[in-house]
Order: structure tokens, then sequence, then C-alpha cells
């Protein structure tokens, strides 16, 4: 599988990426035994970035995605993970985690975006993944934190990319403006745009897409699939779009998109993968993923090739911006 490196920093990624939210019991329960096998079949179809969090399953999917790396070469494989979310003891547990991870609830989540509390987060994914470094290190979420999170916790970052501690640093968001400014305004050498550079909305061309282009940073995109609406080859009422059931007219219009791609021999969710390869910045795309199967459905959907002529129709039709660029080959 092909790698793509992140701007000017000695880290690389594959094309494609384990996104490990579901191992963490996302939605639903999955086995111990199950998740080993996903990251399994991710590492035999070539996949060498895996993404996690302290927030999935309250450290679950760290534990269970450092236990399915363990025995592998720390040099072949670039894990990240993220801070602002410390895990502390519930004082008030209820049973089950109220945040879509069916997990006991023995921990909460406390946003912390100051220097000790980045550090602290670091200190307890290494303790629970088992791993000696993280390569990449995100702000999580850090919307409603901007000014701790530009003045404390990037600096802090910085600090330890700058030690040689983790490869590169950035933030993860399900916006794009404040993406662009952590480019734009602070050491952040990648972010993880999610949602906003899709088949359904390219908003993110507008800001932090020219941002990363300008400043030679680089983009991870998840949520191509838009929380479910892209995911199947003919979208239907009752999907989800942006964790809400998706409005008719977006259906009505991902169905156009789906029989655009059928006439050019493709699939609407293989054109969801690739679509953010239109772009320059994009250097990997990662899906979350919880079973082999899944793993094997996502690696098939990525080999596929996708005409360039698909992305002209779209654009003559208006289903897609008019600028969106001309992708470069892959």
């Amino acid at each position: 599988m092909r790698h793509r490196k992140i701007g000017n920093r000695p880290v690389e990624l594959t094309e494609l990426g384990f996104g490990a939210s579901p191992i963490g019991n996302l939605y639903r329960i999955t086995s111990a035994r199950e998740a080993t096998a996903a990251v399994d079949t991710a590492w035999a179809a070539g996949i060498r970035y895996f993404d996690t969090a302290p927030h999935y399953g309250l450290g679950l999917s760290e534990h269970r995605l450092g236990a399915a790396l363990k025995n592998r070469t720390r040099q072949e494989y670039v894990v990240s993970s993220k801070v602002g979310r410390l895990l502390v003891p519930n004082e008030r547990p209820q049973g089950v985690d109220t945040e879509g991870f069916v997990v006991r609830d023995d921990l909460r989540r406390q946003w912390d975006f100051s220097r000790d509390g980045v550090l602290r987060s670091i200190e307890d994914t290494l303790a629970r993944t088992g791993l000696d470094r993280l390569d990449i290190v995100y702000l999580h979420d850090p919307d409603d934190h901007w000014r701790q999170a530009a003045d404390e916790a990037m600096p802090a970052l910085a600090d330890l990319r700058d030690q040689g501690v983790v490869g590169a640093i950035g933030a993860g968001m399900n916006q794009s403006a404040m993406l662009a400014r952590m480019l734009r305004e602070t050491a952040a050498d990648v972010v993880m745009l999610a949602g906003r550079y899709t088949l359904l909305d390219q908003s993110a061309l507008d800001d932090v897409l020219p941002a990363a282009t300008e400043l030679g940073k680089s983009v991870v995109a998840v949520g191509v699939f838009n929380s479910g609406l892209l995911s199947r080859d003919r979208p239907a009422e009752g999907m989800k779009y942006d964790y809400q059931n998706a409005p008719p007219d977006l259906v009505t219009r991902a169905g156009a998109i789906a029989e655009v791609c059928e006439r050019h021999g493709t699939t609407l969710p293989a054109a969801a993968i690739d679509f953010p390869f239109t772009h320059p910045a994009t250097i990997n795309v990662t899906l979350g993923m919880r079973s082999p199967e899944q793993v094997a459905r996502n690696v098939e959907l990525h080999s596929r090739h996708t005409p360039e002529d698909l992305w002209d129709d779209l654009r003559a039709q208006g289903l897609i911006r008019a600028d969106v660029p001309v992708a470069p080959p892959r």
C-alpha cells in the first residue's frame, strides 16, 4: 500500500488508516477476539497507520489496539492518539457510558488542554497501549477550548515534537474553520478532518485545505461516509448523516451521485473513500473498522480505480463543487 509523508515531518502514513473507535465498543459490543482479528487483517492488507483516543470506549480502544500491535516491529507502523479528554474516576457511575460506547462508566472524561493535562494524557495513553511512544498526537475536539488549546496544549506538543518524543502534532475536529486556524496560527503539522471534505460536503475547500497547501502541511480525512449515508451502493431513507437521520434532499443527492458512479463502473462507497485524495493536501483516509470483514471490504473499495471523468461528470452536474481539484494520479 502506498505511503504518503506528513509535510516536512519524518512520519509516513499508508493511504488507508485503521480507525480504532469501533473496537472501543462504539454503539455495540465488539469482542476482544474480533478486535484483534480486525487489526491482524488490516496488517495483512498492508495498513500501517492506526488511530485511537482515550475517548474511545474510556480507554478500551487504546488497550485493545496496543495488545493487537504488541508483537509487531515498532518501526513498521504509525500510531496516533489524542489529548484533551483526561480519564478520571467517575464519582457517580450509572453502569454504562453515555457517550456512545458500550462500556462501564467507572471512568469519566474531563476536558483539559493544559500543559500538565497534555503530558498526563500522553503518559496514560502509553500505559494503556503499552507503547514506548506515539508517532502523532492530535488535540481532540478543542472547539470550545481554543485559547487553552492554542496557548498551552499545542506548545506542549511542539516541545515534545522538537525533542523527538513524538513525530508530528496536530488537531482533529468535525469542523474545518478552526483546523485552518490551527495550521496557520500554531505549530500543527497535520489535521484530522472529519466529514468536511466528502462527496456531500466540500466546505474544507474554503479554509483548511488551502491553508494546508499554502503552508506545506497535511490533512488526514475521516468521516468520509458522513456517518453512513455514503457507505452503501444505494443510499436510503433512515441512514445517518453527521450522526442524525439524513434529510430527504441529501438522500436524493447521494442517490444521484450513486447513479453517476455506477455509470462510470464504480460504487458510491468506493468513490467516497477516493474523493478526499482529489486534493493534494490529503495524505490519508482513515476508516473506523471493527471486524475482519469490514477491513477486507474497505481495503477492496480503496483498491478500486476511480475514473478521472467521474469527478468531471459530478462537477458538470453540480453534484460536487466546481472548484474540486483535478485528482492527481494515485
